[in-house]
């Protein structure tokens, strides 16, 4: 079947068969591997994509879902500018060990600060909570997240706010 899915701001058009997950059209067909796959059953959060700015689990999501709209993944976080204020955060909090659930946990924080500038230690411990870190022990994530909501604040200040 064919269909066009927007990915990271590329327009794609791919024929693919009705039964192929989500996470495996990005990782097999589009080689964007920075989506893990984890659990294949919603537990662990590693393939967490955005879809039109929401966060979904893209091993239970059929690639012929998206067609037509949106999907952002950890790699369309870098820009031409740099870091993304969450990717930074994430470094500068150490908000990462081994780095597997990382790419879920960074897109669902931009998602949350997209809706919630000031989220505070109980947004973001809701927010993520349907992301596994068997690492950190979640207080650098929690931290990280919110330095990028700070970050993101500040770079939309504008002479009139200050």
């Amino acid at each position: 079947m064919e269909v066009t899915i927007t990915v990271n701001g590329t327009a794609e058009t791919l024929d693919i068969e009705p039964r192929l997950l989500l996470v495996h059209v990005l990782r097999e067909n589009l080689r964007l591997t920075g989506t893990h796959i984890g659990c294949d059953s919603t537990s662990c959060g590693a393939c967490t994509v955005l879809v039109d700015g929401t966060p979904i689990k893209s091993c239970t999501m059929f690639g012929v879902q998206v067609d037509g709209r949106e999907v952002t993944t950890v790699e369309g976080l870098l820009s031409a500018a740099g870091l993304d204020p969450i990717q930074a955060s994430f470094k500068e909090e150490h908000g990462l060990q081994c780095g597997y659930c990382t790419p879920g946990m960074m897109l669902v924080g931009k998602a949350l600060i997209e809706q919630n500038p000031t989220p505070s230690d109980d947004d973001v411990r809701w927010a993520i909570s349907g992301n596994i870190c068997r690492c950190t022990g979640y207080m650098n994530i929690v931290k990280a997240i919110q330095a990028a909501a700070k970050t993101s604040a500040a770079a939309t200040l504008t002479p009139a706010d200050v």
